[in-house]
């Protein structure tokens, strides 16, 4: 792609291009009310060579646009707060609301080729970067981002050239790293590695090479590729990608008819286990965090299963400096207006650390699905979106346990009935719970189809059956024990 990359002649003479700059970026300047009625989030991703002029072409697009709705993503000082998260971590925090635009002076290109060419990462981390980074643009596209991705490319001998001269000058040789100027050795070597990421990134969002040996080139294509990418979105309006087939290992089926609810427990034996178990876990999150373990736990159930008794037992022999619990309720309006990963993405433990999701990612596919909250076709493509998200947190090194907290329709009444009358537990029952009651069986159907479609092997889920509550938290405290020594084994081994 880089290597036999040369600018198409366009006919303009300087003083025309000027113009015709001048002409679209008072295009641009329009185009922010445009993207604000459509409601359409814009990304422009500016990746190149170093010394290539990505910051001055950062500077030229944000010019006239009004700063409440834009904003512009440093690569370099997110991944050294990111280090401890997934690849996409940083990436899939920066995504803008609804009718706002980011720029973003690089991103996952220029990181993924650094590592790989520094040795921080090997060719098979940098293979499943790439299919990390097209699952991130195909579910951006599909939830109506506008995505356009510019390379500034220079000469290597424009490059040492602009490198000598930043570093003769006081005031800009602090902008030249070590790392920058190896780049300008190495050309031929980091080209290799630009050409195979963006030759296999290609097809979801395409690569926009710009000649970046001239500003006024540089600047002229930038404006003409993102007013054109904005006029050919606002015409389309928000796109909604279709639910598509994907290959994801699976485990074995589970099924809430196999689910045995008259399991129970005697008080004295849950004492006792509780007691064991509560140390166990206390012991093994010492060596979680020694060994820079993260854990992702998702708890989802049907109401009044007792998924905050569960939760309290699990979390109380944590280290409280060491995890998180997230309860999870109707998305907040700056939540609404970005990706539905977005809030779980931007809640992700760091490594060594716990997170404790009460609901989870899993509404888009039951409440939001049954409720009719978000369109058929959201909840549909959401099976593989999610299995993808759970793929990166394990390929990164995460524990994912997902539990579905079990009860009947029977023990269900009776526990609305005794919160009713319990004027200490009044809170936890609203009119919703017992609307979503008479939902039951589209609610199980909807379980049904998420179990199928998103019990992988390396995130299945586990019915915790719950109508004996001191069962079901024994049941959750031996699975997760079970998962942490068998996580710290394989570190170790």
């Amino acid at each position: 792609m880089l290597k036999d990359f040369i600018r198409p002649d366009d006919g303009l003479t300087k003083e025309d291009r000027k113009v015709a700059t001048a002409q679209l970026q008072n295009r641009l300047t329009a185009q922010q009310q445009l993207i604000r009625n459509a409601k359409l989030p814009v990304i422009v991703l500016i990746e190149g060579w170093a010394a290539a002029g990505k910051g001055s072409l950062i500077n030229d697009l944000i010019s006239e646009i009004d700063p409440r709705f834009s904003s512009v993503f440093s690569a370099d000082s997110a991944l050294k707060e990111a280090d401890r998260y997934p690849f996409l971590f940083p990436f899939f925090s920066a995504v803008p609301e609804e009718g706002k635009l980011l720029f973003m002076d690089s991103g996952w290109l220029e990181s993924s080729v650094r590592a790989l060419m520094c040795g921080d990462i090997g060719k098979k981390e940098f293979r499943r970067r790439i299919v990390s980074v097209n699952s991130f643009e195909r579910q951006l596209r599909d939830s109506g981002y506008i995505v356009l991705k510019l390379f500034l490319n220079i000469s290597q001998e424009t490059q040492q050239e602009r490198l000598r001269k930043l570093c003769d000058d006081d005031d800009t040789s602090w902008r030249v790293t070590a790392d920058d100027l190896w780049q300008n050795e190495d050309y031929a070597g980091f080209r290799k590695a630009y050409d195979e990421f963006m030759s296999e990134t290609q097809e979801i969002t395409p690569w926009h090479i710009l000649d970046s040996s001239k500003r006024n080139l540089v600047k002229y294509d930038a404006f003409r590729l993102l007013t054109e990418a904005i006029d050919a979105g606002v015409a389309v309006g928000k796109f909604r990608g279709k639910p598509f087939e994907a290959d994801f290992a699976m485990s074995e089926s589970v099924s809430l008819a196999d689910a045995d609810l008259s399991a129970q427990l005697d008080e004295e034996t849950y004492s006792d286990e509780l007691k064991r178990l509560q140390k166990r876990i206390s012991h093994l999150h010492n060596i979680i965090y020694r060994e820079r373990i993260p854990i992702v736990i998702c708890y989802e159930g049907w109401d009044a299963a007792g998924k905050g008794g569960n939760i309290r037992r699990l979390a109380y022999p944590l280290d409280p400096r060491g995890f998180d619990i997230y309860p999870v309720s109707s998305p907040e309006p700056r939540e609404k207006s970005r990706h539905y990963l977005w809030r779980f993405w931007t809640r992700l433990p760091r490594t060594g650390h716990v997170a404790i999701f009460d609901r989870s990612w899993y509404g888009r596919v039951l409440v939001e699905r049954v409720e009719g909250l978000c369109a058929d076709a959201d909840w549909m493509r959401a099976y593989n979106e999610i299995n993808e998200f759970e793929r990166d947190l394990t390929e990164w090194g995460a524990v994912v346990l997902k539990f579905w907290i079990h009860i009947d329709q029977q023990t269900q009444f009776a526990r609305f009935k005794e919160r009713q009358s319990n004027p200490e537990k009044q809170w936890k029952i609203s009119d919703e719970d017992w609307r979503n009651r008479l939902k039951w069986p589209q609610y199980e159907e909807a379980v049904a189809e998420m179990f199928e479609k998103t019990s992988t092997e390396y995130a299945p889920w586990h019915i915790i059956e719950s109508n004996d509550k001191l069962y079901a938290r024994i049941k959750v405290l031996r699975i997760v024990v079970e998962a942490m020594e068998k996580a710290i084994e394989e570190k170790k081994g």
